[in-house]
């Protein structure tokens, strides 16, 4: 049983197809990753699956067997869909327990998370529950991850979560989506580094120009590289993960962290 189908989806964007006939699902309690580098449509495509007014789409997304493609974002949350954005989304304005009561609902999963038990798994996010302000990069993206769970998600979709950190920060990334996997949520993840993302899920697709053109077992590492080496254009030296690293000076340290004022 998929959590989450997707069957020919198609995006139309101010004119543009940006995404084409992409087919994929989410089997319930396993990880999946969508790998593409910038500009092959990955967050039109999860905009999409969330109803965010991404364009025209059509086809067809089901979470169970709930058809979601005409429903607004607000019935897809209660349906059990929830969404962690490239931007985070934090609000300076809120405190840390304001972002979590804004986003508490019953939603539709089978595991129903509390405040306390998110600052469980984020014990220094409870340190800083009535903090306006100030939060770090990595912070920033822990108080984005619980904030979606206590919507209490069947499922969770990531775009690109690891944008930014600083390399402690992508393994306490990492830590935490392997303790949701163990407590059985399933997981879209949408990302650049395909070393993190064969960490993380089970099964891996590869985005390019709006198309999947690549569809493979997380496990199988060489057949990953292979198919990330040919739609990043990197040769056997190097893939995305690696130009990130020479760029930034650590897997993951993208731009380095900053804190939201």
């Amino acid at each position: 049983m998929s959590d989450l189908a997707v069957i020919d989806l198609d995006v139309t964007l101010n004119g543009a197809h940006i995404v084409q006939a992409a087919s994929f699902g989410v089997p319930n309690g396993r990880s999946i990753a969508i790998l593409g580098p910038n500009g092959a449509g990955k967050t039109t495509l999860v905009r999409a699956l969330m109803g965010l007014g991404a364009g025209v789409a059509t086809g067809r997304i089901a979470i169970g067997a709930v058809e979601l493609i005409e429903q607004p974002a607000w019935q897809r949350v209660d349906h059990g869909l929830a969404y962690v954005p490239q931007s985070r989304r934090i609000f300076p304005s809120l405190t840390v327990d304001e972002h979590l009561t804004v986003a508490m609902r019953k939603g539709d999963g089978e595991h129903h998370w509390t405040r306390e038990e998110v600052f469980r798994l984020f014990p220094n996010l409870e340190a800083r529950r009535n903090v306006r302000g100030g939060l770090s990069g990595g912070e920033q993206q822990m108080l984005a991850i619980a904030r979606a769970l206590v919507s209490n998600p069947r499922l969770i979709i990531l775009d690109e979560p690891t944008e930014g950190l600083s390399p402690a920060m992508v393994r306490r990334v990492m830590d935490v989506l392997q303790e949701l996997k163990r407590k059985g949520i399933s997981i879209l993840l949408i990302e650049q580094d395909h070393r993190f993302a064969t960490e993380i899920a089970d099964e891996i697709y590869v985005l390019q120009a709006g198309r999947i053109v690549f569809h493979g077992n997380a496990a199988d590492e060489a057949n990953v590289r292979r198919a990330v080496e040919a739609t990043f254009g990197f040769g056997s030296g190097n893939s995305a993960g690696d130009e990130q690293d020479s760029k930034a000076g650590g897997p993951g340290q993208g731009r380095g962290e900053s804190r939201n004022h």
